[in-house]
C-alpha cells in the first residue's frame, strides 16, 4: 500500500475542486466562444473589431501571465475602488477576490478565445442551403438556429471543443500559483513535507489521466450522436 501520510482526503478534495474548476471554466468558455464567433461573423464593424481584439490579446499572452495579471491586478484594482469609496463617501468595505472565482474567470476567458475560433469555423462549415430551407418552411431565426444551424455546427465543432477541453483540463494546474488548494497544490505541499514528490505527483498525473479518459469517451459518444445520418455513426 502507498503511504500518503494523511494527505489522501485532501488530495481527494483537491481533485473535486479541479473538476469543478474545469467544468465551470468550460461553460464560461463555451458562452464566450459563441459570443466571440457571433461578433467576428457580425456585419457590425465594432462587434467584429472587439471580437478580433479579444482573440488577439488572449492568444498572444501566456496563460500564466494572464492568470497572475487578472488575480493580482484585479485585487489591486478592487482595492483602489474601495479606497476611493472610503475617502469620498466614508464607505468602509473590503472585497477579497476568491481564488476559485479568479481561476474560473481567467481560464474561461482564455479558452473563450479558442472556442470562438472553433465555433466560427463550425458555423462557416454549415451549408447555407439548409438554413435557407428552414426559413422557407416558415421557421423564425431562433428556431432555425435551434433545429438546423446548431446541430449542424456542433457536428463540426465537437473535435475542436474536445481538444480545447483537454488543454483546459491541464491548464487548471496553473491555479495553484494563486493559492487555490487544487490537487496540484496539495500534492506540492505534501511533497515538500514528506520529501516524496514522485509519489504525490504520480497520483495527480493518474487522476488527470482518468479524467481525460472519461472525457474522451464522452466526446466520442457525442460525436456519434451528432453524426447520425452522415454515415459515420455505428
Amino acid at each position: 500500500m502507498i503511504d500518503l501520510h494523511g494527505y489522501g482526503p485532501r488530495l481527494l478534495e483537491g481533485a473535486l475542486i479541479t473538476i469543478e474548476l474545469a467544468l465551470l471554466s468550460l461553460v464560461l468558455a463555451i458562452v464566450l466562444g459563441l459570443l466571440t464567433a457571433s461578433a467576428k461573423m457580425s456585419r457590425s464593424w465594432l462587434a467584429h473589431r472587439i471580437g478580433t481584439l479579444y482573440t488577439t490579446i488572449i492568444r498572444g499572452v501566456p496563460d500564466l501571465v494572464l492568470m497572475m495579471l487578472l488575480f493580482f491586478g484585479g485585487q489591486i484594482g478592487v482595492n483602489m475602488i474601495t479606497d476611493w469609496l472610503y475617502y469620498q463617501f466614508d464607505v468602509d468595505i473590503f472585497i477579497n477576490i476568491n481564488e476559485f472565482v479568479a481561476g474560473v474567470v481567467t481560464i474561461g476567458l482564455i479558452f473563450g478565445a479558442y472556442m470562438g475560433e472553433t465555433f466560427r469555423g463550425a458555423f462557416l462549415a454549415v451549408d447555407s442551403g439548409q438554413i435557407e430551407a428552414g426559413r422557407a418552411y416558415g421557421m423564425g431565426p431562433w428556431l432555425v438556429f435551434r433545429r438546423v444551424r446548431f446541430p449542424q455546427m456542433m457536428r463540426h465543432a465537437l473535435p475542436g471543443i474536445s481538444n480545447n477541453w483537454m488543454v483546459l483540463l491541464k491548464t487548471t494546474a496553473l491555479v495553484s500559483v494563486i493559492g487555490l488548494s487544487d490537487m496540484v497544490r496539495v500534492a506540492s505541499e505534501a511533497s515538500k513535507a514528506t520529501r516524496e514528490p514522485f509519489t504525490f505527483m504520480m497520483i495527480v498525473a493518474i487522476i488527470y489521466l482518468l479524467i481525460a479518459s472519461v472525457s474522451e469517451w464522452t466526446f466520442a459518444r457525442l460525436q456519434k450522436r451528432y453524426n447520425i445520418g452522415y454515415g459515420e455513426a455505428e
